[in-house]
């Protein structure tokens, strides 16, 4: 029939036409490859202020924006000359298919149809194509400013919470399922101390303010108060493994990808067996521990959806705080002053006043719609609290009726903590990504997770440690790993 004929001929020409342009495309490029190394190599000869490590960086993220946009520009090129093609049919269709007549208004329908289906495909192209670089970029820069430097491995079961010394010498304490506690060498990741006094999961821990002394909370419904002694071993250079991975890099990882332990990792160190004071009150789990300020009394939260005041010296229970209608989550207590926060299932967190001895106020804040896994003190008179609801809120003590701010994320958070001279939240979660946000609830980083690095499972907890100069951020997840991170503030800041 002379109609496909003629359709056919178009689709030859149209066919010989693309395969000519492409290779126009390539002799193109490949001219404007070699215009462009003599100015780039050029540019590296030049004089700057800028680190030389930091301007490769930048002159291979320049590269691959260059090669991401030009492979995009061919894709456009490809599916305009596609739709061009489709519209030639269309109007060559439209005098006769299957000896009837289309008519103008069916003709400009169809082919407006087949137009918009390109159209959108282009857009997804772009999208996609400019996610894609965005995304890159993004990833280098997280990694340039937080760098994962020790991993702590040696646990047989899950970790459930980490914490660090707050006097000389500065270690790393983590709590775990496995029944144990151990202290870290936090430069050599070497296992310096090991608790077994307990005889159910562990799981909280938390340091003395001034005194070589931990504080443990048990699954066996007790919490320990013992002393270590460690010496600290020599540190030996540190790894840089910010360099091992790439963007493409970062994928999710199966959750049986956890690390090997070759033997138990704490055999060799010290172990402490026998508690200097045992806390016996509770009538179920203690879930979480925490210090006074002046570390002469201790607050326990428990599931039996009570919080306890202890005397250290003497051991004897002098308030037990009631009034959550659920499990207890989590405990803290201020930096300064004598107050307490706990946490519980109830979907509120309550706020104890000890600073008068003869009067115990509480407050109640409600702004939750789940489970309250944990709320912190900050600097000032703010309370940040996380919720298996996806929110992160930050109160004022002062006007407790709402939030001055709220965070809302993709997946539940797990206990979170405050970088308190930066104000920066750490916000740990169940899809085992850890985030970093400022008080305003603007997001500054997402640390490098990738199938070399980070945690392989849900990220339980985090912990800020100002003082030391590698490390300033550790997490611990229930891959049984605790990870060490150097957080460049300073530029994370900058950034924002």
């Amino acid at each position: 029939m002379p109609t496909e004929s003629g359709s056919c001929s178009t689709a030859r020409q149209a066919k010989q036409k693309r395969k000519s342009h492409s290779l126009s495309i390539r002799r193109t490029n490949s001219s404007e490859q070699e215009r462009t190394g003599l100015p780039r190599e050029m540019l590296e000869g030049q004089d700057s202020k800028l680190p030389s490590s930091v301007r490769s960086t930048l002159l291979e993220l320049f590269g691959q924006i260059e090669r991401e946009f030009e492979n995009l520009y061919i894709e456009n090129l490809e599916l305009r000359r596609e739709i061009d093609t489709l519209n030639e049919r269309l109007a060559g269709e439209g005098q006769a298919i299957d000896g009837a007549e289309l008519s103008k208004g069916q003709l400009k329908t169809k082919a407006s149809h087949s137009t918009s289906q390109l159209s959108q495909k282009l857009k997804t192209t772009y999208k996609a194509s400019t996610s894609k670089i965005v995304s890159s970029f993004k990833t280098t820069t997280s990694r340039a400013i937080c760098q994962l430097v020790k991993e702590y491995i040696g646990h047989r079961d899950g970790i459930w919470d980490v914490s660090v010394a707050r006097t000389q010498p500065i270690v790393l304490g983590t709590a775990s399922a496995d029944h144990t506690a151990l202290l870290w060498s936090i430069e050599t990741g070497k296992c310096l101390v090991k608790y077994a006094g307990h005889v159910g999961s562990v799981n909280s821990i938390k340091f003395h303010p001034s005194e070589q002394l931990a504080l443990t909370a048990s699954g066996d419904q007790t919490a320990h108060i013992w002393r270590y002694v460690v010496q600290l071993p020599t540190p030996q250079p540190v790894a840089d493994t910010s360099q091992q991975i790439s963007g493409e890099d970062e994928i999710e990882c199966s959750d049986k990808d956890e690390p090997d332990i070759d033997g138990d990792v704490s055999s060799d160190c010290p172990t402490v067996r026998v508690p200097l004071t045992s806390l016996k009150s509770h009538q179920g789990v203690v879930i979480a521990a925490d210090w006074l300020v002046g570390g002469k009394q201790v607050v326990t939260a428990s599931w039996d959806r009570t919080a306890n005041l202890y005397d250290v010296e003497t051991s004897e229970l002098v308030h037990s705080l009631t009034g959550h209608d659920q499990e207890l989550t989590h405990c803290c207590t201020h930096p300064t002053q004598r107050l307490v926060v706990t946490s519980s299932r109830d979907t509120t967190f309550r706020l104890w006043d000890f600073r008068d001895p003869s009067i115990h106020s509480v407050n109640v804040f409600q702004g939750h719609t789940d489970t309250v896994t944990s709320a912190v003190f900050t600097v000032g008179d703010n309370v940040v609290s996380g919720s298996d609801d996806r929110t992160v809120k930050v109160w004022d003590l002062k006007n407790m009726r709402s939030p001055i701010a709220t965070i809302r994320t993709d997946s539940a958070i797990n206990r979170i903590n405050v970088c308190v001279g930066q104000k920066i939240i750490a916000l740990p979660h169940d899809n085992r990504q850890v985030r970093l946000f400022d008080m305003s609830g603007v997001r500054l980083a997402r640390l490098p997770r990738s199938s070399r690095q980070g945690h392989r499972r849900m990220v339980c907890c985090s912990a800020w440690s100002e003082d030391h100069p590698i490390c300033n951020l550790f997490t611990c997840g229930f891959d049984r790993q605790a990870i060490g991170w150097n957080i460049n503030i300073p530029a994370l800041l900058q950034e924002k």
